[in-house]
């Protein structure tokens, strides 16, 4: 079987293994959920705020981000978050929990290998690159300001 053969088996194959989607109700999906979670993170800022007056709304807002972590961490732990995101795509992929779902997912999945090599260093495999390019990038930015 020549390379070009090989390579239409293959894509057919993929194909008929391939999950069909349609594009209107996947981004109505995505939309409707993503705007969920926002919303959901603007009820506990508010909520913070209303709890705690003397808080400032800089305040009320990393607790609701925290709290929006925590939560995906959870759901992600529960199995949870795989069956929104399986319904929702890429509305889950709002920064924060999608953060925190791709540092949860290698956690839960690698539990078996032990503490350190399974759960410890399977964490930040695709979490870690992301990490450290902003870790770098704030050290850069950080020089440029202090010397301009």
């Amino acid at each position: 079987m020549n390379e070009k053969e090989r390579n239409q088996r293959y894509n057919a194959y993929v194909s008929a293994k391939m999950t069909k989607t349609k594009p209107w109700p996947s981004l109505f999906h995505a939309f409707w959920v993503g705007g969920l979670i926002c919303c959901l993170g603007e009820l506990i800022k508010d909520l913070c705020l209303y709890i705690s007056p003397e808080l400032s709304t800089q305040t009320a807002s990393t607790w609701s981000l925290i709290a929006l972590i925590v939560l995906a961490a959870l759901l992600t732990g529960l199995g949870i978050f795989d069956r929104i995101g399986a319904y929702a795509g890429a509305g889950t992929i709002i920064p924060i929990t999608g953060f925190s779902n791709s540092i949860a997912s290698p956690a839960v999945e690698f539990k078996r290998e032990g503490l350190v090599f399974g759960l410890m260093a399977k964490m930040f495999i695709i979490a870690g690159p992301v990490i450290v390019t902003g870790v770098v990038a704030s050290i850069i930015v950080g020089l440029v300001y202090l010397f301009i």
